[in-house]
C-alpha cells in the first residue's frame, strides 16, 4: 500500500506567529491599528502598552531576560504621556538585545519636522494617521511589508 509522502514539499506548515508591540495611547486609534493588521492577513501577538515609561520598563525586561524575545516590529507613536515616542526609541536604540528591533513611527506629527531626529535612530519607517478609514487601512500592508521579508519558521 502506497503511504502519503512526508517529504517538506508536501507538509503544511503554519504561518509564523509575529510578536507586535505597540504604543499608543490612544484607544481610536489603537483600535484601528488593530484593524489594519487584521484586515491585511497578519498573524500576530500585540501587546499594547499605553505611555512612554511603560514602554522603556517594557524594553528594560525583555534585556534584563534571556528568555523574552524582542518584538518583531513596534509600532510607536511620538505624542505618548510620561516619555515621548523619541524617548522610548533612543532607550531602544541605547540597550544591547533589542538595539536593532524594527521600529515604525506612527503618529499625528508632521513627518518632515519629526522624521529628521529619528533617523539617526534607524527607523524602519513613518505613517502619519490619516483621518479617513481607508488611509488608515493602508497601515496593515506596511506592517506586513515589514514582517515578510524575512520570515521564521517556529
Amino acid at each position: 500500500m502506497d503511504q502519503p509522502s512526508t517529504s517538506p514539499s508536501r507538509l503544511n506548515f503554519a504561518p509564523r506567529k509575529w510578536n507586535i508591540l505597540i504604543v499608543e495611547d490612544s484607544g481610536t486609534d489603537l483600535f484601528l491599528m488593530r484593524e489594519a493588521i487584521d484586515g491585511a492577513g497578519v498573524t500576530a501577538d500585540i501587546q499594547v502598552l499605553r505611555d512612554g515609561h511603560a514602554a522603556t520598563k517594557y524594553f528594560d525586561e525583555v534585556e534584563a531576560s534571556e528568555n523574552r524575545p524582542c518584538p518583531d516590529l513596534t509600532l510607536l507613536d511620538l505624542n505618548l504621556p510620561k516619555k515621548s515616542g523619541g524617548e522610548v526609541l533612543a532607550h531602544v536604540r541605547g540597550g544591547e538585545r533589542c538595539k536593532d528591533a524594527k521600529v515604525l513611527i506612527v503618529s499625528s506629527a508632521d513627518a518632515r519636522q519629526a522624521r529628521g531626529p529619528l533617523e539617526v535612530l534607524d527607523i524602519a519607517g513613518y505613517f502619519k494617521k490619516p483621518s479617513n478609514y481607508a488611509e488608515f487601512m493602508k497601515l496593515g500592508s506596511i506592517v506586513k511589508g515589514l514582517l515578510e521579508p524575512f520570515p521564521r519558521m517556529k
